[in-house]
């Protein structure tokens, strides 16, 4: 029987903490506490951690691995972690941390470095070195180690596409053929169907900014952040490209209609009713997706590996690498309030070792970043991540992992749902993200145009 996850809102949650404590305190430094998102069609990490709790304890008799599952999409999951970690006396041991976070919160005091852990880990020479800047912080240290890794890309009806006339196996050169194969679905279904989704808006949080903006802005050739400047970037052509593309999908009517569309629980409505009946065609959408179709999902769809096929999101007009993707990835944190780091550490470790590495990766529909994981048998014989997904790897970006982004972020989102209703032009709202922008960072650390 699953254990209920944490379900409260802020304030909620803040008096439960303060009432119960959840962190290892100093009376019992062999309670090990772990807090981890256990949300919508996402359940790999409660399985994993439910596996460690079981395994650690019978080989631990003196532990207790105390599991503190939170059910919220990402961004109330940081907050409430966050109002955890405001009290050491109610701060886990064990983060499940969104990697482009971890900086924001090296800064806010709450992880700590785990250099020496890694170095004298043996199964640390396992993991691939791309996965190294994504747990080092600016400061140099490292603060976590990552559980896997994804892509970014169009999951596709091969039979919707078919019967529109569309030729399958669909290999979109430009954003434009993206355009004509939604129109054409459009035209041959009506309202029977819905041709293309592109998360945006407030409610979709990063879901929009992520999969929906940046997979278009990292086709153009332009970037929100300029790493060797060291300035963020707006006015930028490729950015107003963008936002034209939302324009286009949603007034063209090839989105959902706004008010789903906003719906906060927009991916899991897609990804467990919409598609598997058959009423979304494409959507840009994770590699991930597969976790909600495989036999351990909340509603598996054992056809789904007969109907849905994974094609690489094009660059704008087909430019060199030719294909684009955005990354990201969670890592396993260690609390920088841990009254028992030792022990903390040989938690993680043992969620980290190749056996549940890989179940992680099959639950998850991850790209395992443990070499050992990758080519192991098991793995490939379970992995329901397509090869075209796994191979965008060498051509994906990541989000500018600094402070100042997750505010960033929520000007993209309020930027495309202008867009998306209709409130403002494209060229509006990039000069309304211009303005918010140099007011989170400062004028000083913004280059327009």
């Amino acid at each position: 029987m699953r254990r209920t996850p944490i379900s409260l809102s802020a304030a909620a949650l803040a008096a439960a903490l303060t009432a119960a404590g959840c962190g290892a305190s100093e009376d019992d430094p062999d309670t090990i506490t772990v807090v981890y998102q256990d949300y919508g069609t996402f359940h790999a990490a409660d399985t994993l951690f439910r596996k460690v709790k079981e395994e650690f304890e019978a080989a631990h008799p003196e532990a207790t691995v105390e599991l503190r599952p939170i059910e919220a999409p990402a961004e109330d999951y940081q907050t409430q972690v966050n109002l955890m970690n405001g009290s050491p006396a109610e701060a886990p041991d064990v983060i499940y941390e969104d990697t482009f976070t971890i900086n924001q919160d090296v800064e806010a005091g709450y992880l700590a470095p785990i250099d020496d852990y890694w170095a004298a880990w043996p199964d640390a020479e396992q993991y691939h070195a791309r996965a190294d800047a994504a747990v080092t912080a600016l400061d140099g240290h490292r603060y976590g180690v990552m559980l896997g890794t994804d892509t970014r890309g169009l999951w596709y009806n091969a039979d919707l596409l078919e019967r529109a006339g569309v030729a399958v196996p669909w290999e979109p050169a430009t954003w434009d053929e993206v355009l004509e194969a939604a129109r054409a679905v459009k035209e041959e279904f009506g309202a029977e169907v819905t041709p293309l989704n592109v998360y945006a808006g407030t409610p979709a949080g990063e879901m929009a900014s992520m999969q929906g903006f940046q997979m278009l802005l990292s086709g153009t050739g332009d970037t929100l952040y300029d790493e060797d400047a060291r300035e963020w970037r707006t006015g930028t052509p490729g950015f107003l490209a963008s936002l034209e593309f939302v324009r286009a999908v949603y007034a063209e009517g090839l989105a959902l209609d706004p008010r789903d569309a906003l719906n906060p629980a927009v991916g899991t409505l897609n990804n467990e009713e919409r598609i598997p009946a058959g009423e979304l065609a494409i959507s840009l959408e994770g590699s991930w997706a597969t976790q909600s179709w495989i036999e351990s999902a909340n509603q598996p769809w054992p056809e789904w590996a007969d109907t849905m096929r994974f094609a690489p999101m094009p660059t704008r007009e087909g430019q060199d690498p030719g294909a684009t993707s955005m990354s990201g990835g969670w890592s396993l944190a260690l609390g920088s309030a841990s009254t028992n780091p030792d022990l903390a550490w040989e938690v993680m470790a043992h969620a980290l070792n190749r056996e549940n590495a890989t179940l992680f990766a099959v639950e998850g529909a991850q790209i395992p970043l443990r070499d050992d994981v990758a080519s192991s048998e098991e793995f490939q014989a379970a992995d329901p991540t397509p090869d075209a997904a796994a191979d965008l790897v060498d051509v994906t970006h990541f989000r500018p992992a600094y402070g100042d982004y997750p505010r960033v972020s929520l000007a993209i989102q309020q930027a495309m749902e202008a867009v998306m209703l209709g409130d403002a032009t494209p060229e509006e709202a990039a000069a309304a993200y211009a303005d918010e922008v140099a007011g989170v960072v400062g004028p000083d650390n913004v280059r327009e145009g």
